[in-house]
């Protein structure tokens, strides 16, 4: 099935970016000693289960499995339920420190190309879970955006901290909670995720 095949490598393409995006965005958040780029690129790890899922519900046997889609979506629904306590925790522990991230040329690179490229995947496959009538592709394609969102959201709080506005970052970043706690409610009820 030339769908399953293009979801299998559009999910092994972002393995491939997100294991990039953690890496280069843990380095610039330990350069930095700036916990949001720290967060940001341990969120890319809990966005890659997704895209391992998917990978898994369309290899083999599980290809026109109707059980395996339902654990898939579920399993995708977990992944998003993850991310949204990251999310809470990460906001909480910074107001607390009183933490301010600071700017890097390489985190700034690497959530910029996150902001550029993670819409692309994510439409893609939301197009491509659509057709396949797959809510685990859909999933996986709504946390591309919601990485996308979050790249906006650590820039947005690199900028705006320069104008004094760091609060910006927290308020963004709870948003992006609320709606990965949504997602997540309507991938494991097997509902269309948008965004």
């Amino acid at each position: 099935m030339k769908d399953a095949r293009l979801a299998r490598a559009l999910s092994l393409v972002t393995l491939g970016w997100l294991a990039a995006e953690s890496g280069l965005g843990l380095a610039a958040g330990f350069e930095a000693h700036s916990i949001a780029l720290i967060g940001w690129g341990t969120s890319a790890l809990v966005e890659g289960m997704a895209g391992l899922i998917v990978v898994w519900r369309f290899t083999g046997a599980r290809l026109r499995s109707p059980s395996a889609e339902r654990v898939a979506r579920r399993l995708v629904a977990v992944s998003f339920w993850l991310l949204a306590p990251y999310l809470v925790g990460h906001v909480a522990y910074d107001l607390h420190e009183g933490y301010r991230p600071e700017p890097t040329v390489l985190g700034i690179a690497v959530t910029t190309i996150s902001l550029v490229s993670m819409p692309l995947l994510g439409l893609a496959k939301r197009r491509l879970g659509a057709r396949l009538g797959s809510p685990a592709t859909v999933g996986e394609g709504t946390q591309n955006l919601l990485c996308a969102g979050m790249a906006g959201v650590v820039l947005a709080g690199l900028a705006l901290n320069a104008l004094g506005w760091w609060w910006v970052d927290a308020i963004a970043a709870l948003l992006l909670a609320v709606t990965a706690v949504h997602e997540g409610r309507r991938a494991w009820r097997g509902e269309s995720c948008h965004h």
